[in-house]
């Protein structure tokens, strides 16, 4: 294959390791370069609440320089220092537990969406480490003041029922506290665990002291958290010793989450799409969408730095998606261009993202032509004729997400026009720019 046989465009860099790498720099003693972190409304979220609790950020080109702070998170002394996350989750749960581990006091707020996602357990974990809780309207939700005097260590728990970043938040800040911490994972059960395997990287290049350990015979053993597959509550639990974070430059790699729109238009356009600067090495749960289109038919060549999808005819699958959420939109559409009715399983947690991703994916799968029937926590797409030829103008629910796997319905001879295509600069501003080369490259 040569390179005029098939469509070349390049993935952003991870927005979750570019959240994470940035507030280990910020937490830092003193300067960390950071490469290639992704420019993105949500990452201008979270560096703002670090420039608001006490870190300096320098950007030059692709290269930012990040100050520490000097003495952990610092709030307001008589008013709160305000933390607007508007419409970051991850901004909201991670930033949160660093303000509880800070001192002083800290105002969450953001949208009224923002409002409407629940942070109880976080808030309620933060509360066994000293720090004072008050919620300004529902319980449990923002906005939300904090009142705190620093970690004490010790024992707290903390369900993932909801949401992974509750863990890779009290992780980031853990190392901050007086005496070495122990979380504890409880509940029923733990979603998206590949995300806290990508805090535990960044804390561990970042040379913080940890341990995750697992329960055998009733006594805790230390294992390799890159071992680890499964989370069950009850039965892991992370030790984090006293220490800070240091390391003088951190390079983001490329993000599997928004080059999934790109593998997608491969397997359902008719040109090869080669994504560059994705590594199949990576610990990034969003690897995944390369292993379920691969399931469902597609022909996939990868090397070190790109990955290569080719036309395919696609077959439905049935597959559990707890561990990689943010591609259920993606896999939806993708599956309404397949042979075989697809069933994606344990997402209840998608219901309070951005929007109501199962809602919302059934729904804009269903305008295009598609069917789609949604339980409590599974959404499963029947194909059916794609309204070839018509122009369709989907909602995009202010949710990124939806916006841009919405777009590969232009492979299928749909006009596609996005309802409010400017949300995308949530995570992917660049998204159009490149998303018309797909389009110029499949003749739409």
């Amino acid at each position: 294959m040569t390179s005029e046989d098939c469509i070349i465009v390049k993935a952003p860099s991870s927005k979750s390791l570019s959240h994470r790498a940035l507030i280990a720099g910020a937490l830092s003693e003193g300067t960390t370069v950071v490469l290639d972190p992704l420019d993105s409304n949500d990452i201008n979220r979270t560096m703002d609440c670090l420039t608001t609790m006490g870190a300096q950020f320098s950007i030059d080109g692709t290269a930012t320089t990040v100050t520490g702070m000097h003495e952990g998170p610092r709030g307001g002394e008589k008013e709160p220092a305000v933390l607007e996350m508007r419409d970051s989750g991850t901004t909201c749960r991670l930033i949160t537990a660093l303000a509880g581990a800070g001192r002083g006091l800290f105002r969450v707020q953001g949208t009224p969406r923002m409002h409407d996602r629940p942070i109880g357990a976080l808030t309620g974990a933060l509360e066994s480490q000293g720090v004072k809780v008050t919620f300004s309207d529902k319980p449990g939700y923002p906005p939300v003041t904090l009142e705190a005097d620093g970690f004490r260590g010790k024992n707290m728990d903390i369900s993932l029922e909801e949401s992974s970043q509750y863990l890779s938040g009290l992780l980031l800040a853990a190392p901050l506290a007086d005496e070495t911490t122990i979380i504890n994972v409880v509940g029923r059960k733990a979603v998206s665990w590949p995300y806290v395997a990508l805090t535990l990287n960044v804390m561990e290049d970042f040379r913080i002291k940890f341990e995750v350990q697992t329960l055998h015979d009733g006594k805790w053993k230390k294992v390799d958290w890159r071992k680890v597959e499964k989370v069950v509550p009850g039965e892991i639990r992370f030790k984090v010793e006293p220490s800070r974070f240091d390391r003088e430059e951190y390079r983001v790699e490329g993000d599997w989450s928004n080059g999934s729109y790109f593998l997608a238009a491969g397997a359902v356009g008719n040109k090869p799409v080669k994504i560059e600067g994705l590594s199949t090495k990576s610990l990034q749960g969003d690897i995944a969408i390369m292993y379920i289109l691969k399931a469902m038919g597609a022909k996939i060549e990868s090397d070190a730095h790109s990955v290569t999808v080719y036309p395919s005819k696609l077959h439905g699958v049935e597959v559990d998606m707890s561990k990689c959420p943010d591609l259920v939109p993606t896999v939806a559409v993708a599956a309404a261009f397949a042979d075989s009715p697809t069933t994606i399983t344990n997402v209840a947690h998608l219901r309070i993202k951005e929007c109501d991703r199962l809602e919302a994916s059934a729904a804009e799968v269903m305008r295009a032509g598609g069917k789609a029937e949604i339980t409590e926590d599974s959404i499963t797409i029947i194909p059916a004729p794609l309204k070839k030829g018509e122009r369709i103008v989907f909602s995009t629910y202010d949710d990124h997400r939806l916006a841009m796997c919405t777009a590969i319905f232009a492979l299928a001879g749909i006009e596609s026009v996005p309802e409010e295509p400017g949300c995308v600069a949530k995570s992917f501003p660049g998204f159009w720019d490149e998303w018309a080369i797909i389009t110029k490259g499949n003749g739409c």
